[in-house]
């Protein structure tokens, strides 16, 4: 008589879970042929958008100074966006990075912080940011608070810190190792520090995700978190790591808009999860979890930041542009809705 073979709901600590259902949720599927076509969709969207710039405002778009502003507005929240992506794939969400990026942009500029220079400015940052992220994850994997309420309290909260740090005024850096990041002559072969910032970010988590056991296990608790827990990943250590990685990320970002803009400010970051969530599901990541790609999601970024130039520069008003970009996430949102569908 033959048995059946068991399943992952039915292991147990004898029974290995079955390959299948990792299979399921595995890299494979977040990095077959769809993927792929999506990406060369995003970067169709883009070129169209830089024709439509270009013959609109062909003087004004297509200049190197623009470019380079295009480039440099998207960077910080192009970093923001890749942790938040990295979040979303495990079937979570953060809408707290905003406020996150404005408490350590605030408490990395205080004049007690500055008497440090640019390590200590970068250092406070960075750590505000973790300890954050650190909130956010142990209430979320140990507390067992949902994701959405969790963060949501976090956005509040860290905006209250936030202006009660300032009492409402706009901090000055007086660093000058700081602010000749900012200036052109730090440029290096024409591109700014933001920009390489922001690329080596990109890159560090494009491997981490596509290349690391880390980046599978995140699409795996994504996918099917009883069944990742089933093959012996602790879920609540993941997920931890996960709202710590979205952490660091957001005080990275708080460093590079000090340099942008010389200050700290409690109002920094203002709809940034919305912009990096909107971001991320444009570029192909399943809001569900389960799927994420850093490159979708920074040509999701660009996308809207040249959308954002191309407003500006032909003197549109905001109220259309955000009419655009709420059209342009509803789309997204349905095409994912149907290629889910279709693949179930």
């Amino acid at each position: 008589m033959t048995h059946p073979v068991p399943t992952a709901r039915q292991s147990g600590p004898d029974r290995g879970p079955a390959p299948v259902t990792l299979k399921k949720y595995g890299p494979r599927r977040t990095l077959g042929r769809r993927p792929d076509l999506h990406i060369l969709s995003l970067l169709g969207i883009l070129a169209v958008l830089v024709a439509v710039g270009g013959f609109t405002e062909p003087d004004a778009f297509l200049d190197t100074g623009n470019l380079q502003l295009v480039l440099t507005q998207a960077s910080v929240i192009g970093v923001v966006t890749v942790g938040v992506t990295f979040v979303i794939t495990s079937g979570g969400i953060d809408l707290s990075v905003g406020a996150m990026v404005a408490l350590a942009s605030v408490w990395a500029s205080t004049v007690a912080t500055q008497e440090y220079g640019l390590a200590g400015i970068l250092f406070t940052a960075v750590l505000v940011g973790l300890g954050a992220g650190l909130v956010n994850g142990v209430l979320i994997a140990y507390g067992r608070v949902v994701p959405f309420i969790a963060t949501l309290a976090m956005l509040a909260s860290a905006r209250g810190v936030a202006l009660m740090i300032t009492d409402g005024r706009t901090q000055i850096v007086t660093v000058d190792a700081v602010l000749d990041l900012g200036l052109p002559g730090s440029y290096v072969l024409g591109i700014p520090p933001l920009v390489l910032i922001f690329a080596a970010v990109t890159v560090a988590g494009r491997l981490l995700l596509n290349r690391t056991t880390f980046g599978r296990r995140t699409v795996a608790v994504g996918g099917n978190a009883e069944a990742a827990r089933l093959a012996g990943i602790d879920v609540r250590r993941q997920r931890l790591y996960l709202y710590l990685l979205s952490g660091l990320c957001c005080g990275i970002a708080a460093f590079m808009l000090i340099i942008l803009s010389g200050s700290g400010q409690n109002t920094a970051g203002n709809l940034y999860e919305l912009d990096a969530i909107a971001a991320a599901i444009i570029g192909g990541t399943l809001l569900s979890g389960g799927r994420g790609t850093i490159t979708g999601s920074v040509l999701g970024v660009l996308i809207f930041t040249t959308i954002t130039n191309i407003f500006a520069l032909n003197n549109l008003q905001s109220d259309v542009q955000q009419i655009a970009k709420g059209a342009i996430i509803v789309a997204a949102v349905l095409v994912q809705s149907r290629t889910a569908r279709t693949e179930t």
